[in-house]
């Protein structure tokens, strides 16, 4: 018997000038959150975070309406051992803690529904760019799950209250209510939604990729911090700041009236 055709990719990985494209691609399942597609976008990032001419990443879907389902339901209901189902779990906040500690910006593009763990998702990006025809929600609690991995992520960008509503009620919003709440940077028609997030990626991938880093991270270790520690911290990250190459130039080339060229140190 010939040998099975090879499973086609749940993700497919572009890069042009500097911008990495990382697009969901598994339409059968609405782009579902399944171990494979899990390990699948953890591998696309970490490829993107080792490759040096990658400046910014997009997080997209080729589905027509949907950013990504979320969870994948029928894994949930699987006869496995709880110690199996806690290490596959594992997933999502590594794939989390990955966007946030990339040290490279990202865009999330919501072209349609982003629910359930999607949301996560979306919310680990830096930023999100949304079509008005988006969706946003968590509504495991109407299958009788409730959204514990992305509450963490919610409460951080969503006020209490608000978010609270989310999980309790688990009903949906659209793509203005998200910007409303803070869930959503920027809202556009469909039409227009991958010239302006172009245009985004693109400012990004010009801008310093050192001081770029050094600011991703300084933005997720202070965020937890008491005041005056976070002042601290942030002080000396200033101070190491202004000995880098990279903000000399940056100063050069404005008083010069030129582009920069960044020396990445």
């Amino acid at each position: 018997m010939p040998d099975a055709a090879p499973a086609p990719p749940l993700v497919r990985t572009t890069v042009l000038d500097g911008i990495a494209t990382i697009a969901m691609d598994d339409p059968g399942t609405r782009n579902a959150l399944s171990d494979e597609m899990l390990d699948a976008l953890i591998a696309a990032f970490e490829t993107a975070r080792d490759d040096e001419h990658v400046r910014c990443v997009v997080l997209s879907s080729t589905h027509d309406r949907t950013f990504s389902s979320g969870g994948n339901l029928g894994g949930f209901a699987e006869q496995l051992p709880l110690a199996h189902k806690h290490a596959g779990i594992a997933r999502f906040p590594r794939l989390f803690r990955l966007i946030i500690d990339l040290g490279k910006p990202t865009i999330c593009r919501a072209n349609g529904h982003v629910l359930a763990g999607a949301l996560g998702i979306a919310l680990a990006c830096d930023l999100v760019v949304a079509s008005e025809d988006a969706t946003f929600g968590t509504p495991e609690i109407n299958v009788g799950v409730f959204p514990f991995m992305i509450m963490a992520l919610i409460y951080r960008d969503v006020g209490r209250k608000k978010a609270t509503e989310l999980l309790l009620l688990g009903e949906r919003i659209d793509a203005r209510e998200a910007e409303r709440i803070g869930i959503v940077n920027r809202v556009v028609p469909a039409a227009e939604l991958d010239d302006a997030v172009g245009a985004w990626a693109a400012k990004l991938a010009r801008s310093s990729p050192l001081l770029l880093r050094m600011g991703k991270d300084a933005i997720s270790r202070q965020m937890d911090m008491p005041l005056d520690d976070a002042l601290d911290y942030l002080r000396a990250q200033l101070a190491i700041a202004f000995s880098t190459e990279d903000i000399q130039e940056g100063v050069a080339a404005f008083f010069a009236k030129r582009d920069p060229v960044w020396r990445g140190r």
